[in-house]
């Protein structure tokens, strides 16, 4: 590439920045001209050219996009001291290039109107809501342990295998889409990463890859917990950057599924977050409420406890910080750490809905 050509590139960085940094003041532009228009076709577009193909190519691109870095850097080590002004500009327009693809073909939507304006749902509530919402989940999550365990102590184990799990996520979003045409999952493109074990150790249950709009689930996580992961990065691939509106969208996705397993995980996915937000207002009434709670739900919340206990390393939480701020930078201020949106959203979706 000739250095004009490369400056250029470098020059539109700089605006792309620039334009980036106002996006976040024009939501309604955003929702209704990307997220609503140009991402549904472009998302579609690359589920059907890779959704068929069984293993991540995406993963592949990332392993020979490594693969030739490292190769880039050895070849040209001596350049980069004797020629550092070009190849700062190889660097710039390289970066330029990836930017403008990340944004385009998915992260745009990090600047969309909040999901609670979309389904005209409150974005608050009371503790009172939050309480008796609380109790209909366990009520609900009790009832569904009993009946696929058998027994109230029992764990729920699932049935299926991972793939078999992965299969089923569209069947929720069928069933969801009837209430909110514009959650339809088709085609689907949702896959176990090749890179499971790294991003176990990485502390993460799986990730959207913006450049094939490909689906990565962690394959090592737990079963139980397999469906709501599976979902949550389904709703990623539908334009939900967010990753509080994603998990909204999962647990509902879940929990309109048929299948009854689906239905568990969901259900006891939503109450984990509103027991948590029990326990930051009042601990008192969350000892009390918790008791309640069927020791077989409780035993599904220890195995994944126990599963990201048993790979902590000193790692994780550098790759936990770093993806928080990146999620700050995207114009997600609340980072990783926004359970209260996601149970108000909980809350307000089932104020008029049956459970």
């Amino acid at each position: 590439m000739r250095k004009n050509k490369k400056l250029i590139l470098v020059l539109f960085f700089i605006l792309q920045v620039l334009f980036i940094s106002q996006l976040k003041h024009f939501p309604e532009f955003v929702e209704q001209f990307y997220s609503n228009g140009l991402y549904v076709f472009l998302s579609k577009l690359s589920r059907y050219v890779f959704g068929w193909i069984p293993f991540s190519i995406g993963d592949i691109f990332y392993t020979l996009g490594s693969i030739y870095l490292i190769r880039w850097f050895i070849v040209n080590r001596k350049r980069i001291i004797k020629d550092t002004r070009n190849w700062l500009l190889d660097i710039g327009a390289t970066l330029s290039i990836a930017y403008f693809a990340f944004h385009i073909l998915w992260a745009f939507n990090y600047y969309r109107q909040p999901l609670y304006k979309s389904l005209n749902l409150e974005a608050d509530y009371t503790t009172e809501q939050l309480v008796t919402f609380t109790k209909q989940l366990i009520q609900k999550s009790n009832t569904l342990q009993l009946q696929l365990a058998k027994n109230d102590t029992l764990k729920v184990e699932m049935p299926y295998t991972k793939s078999e799990i992965l299969r089923k996520v569209k069947d929720g979003y069928k069933t969801l889409s009837e209430q909110y045409p514009h959650l339809e999952y088709h085609p689907k493109s949702i896959k176990k990463s090749i890179y499971s074990l790294p991003l176990t150790y990485m502390g993460f249950s799986g990730y959207l890859n913006p450049f094939t709009n490909e689906a990565q689930v962690n394959g090592l996580i737990s079963s139980y917990k397999f469906p709501t992961t599976a979902c949550h990065e389904a709703a990623h691939q539908l334009g939900y950057a967010a990753e509080n509106e994603a998990n909204f969208i999962g647990s509902l996705a879940a929990i309109h599924n048929d299948d009854m397993y689906f239905k568990y995980s969901g259900y006891t996915f939503a109450l984990r977050y509103c027991l948590a937000e029990v326990f930051k207002r009042d601990p008192e009434l969350y000892d009390a409420i918790l008791a309640s709670v069927n020791t077989g739900i409780l035993k599904n919340y220890h195995e994944v406890r126990l599963f990201w206990e048993a790979h902590e390393n000193r790692i994780e939480p550098i790759f936990e910080k770093t993806f928080d701020n990146f999620l700050k930078a995207n114009n997600q201020s609340a980072g990783m750490k926004s359970y209260s949106y996601v149970v108000a959203l909980l809350v307000n979706y089932y104020e008029d809905q049956p459970l």
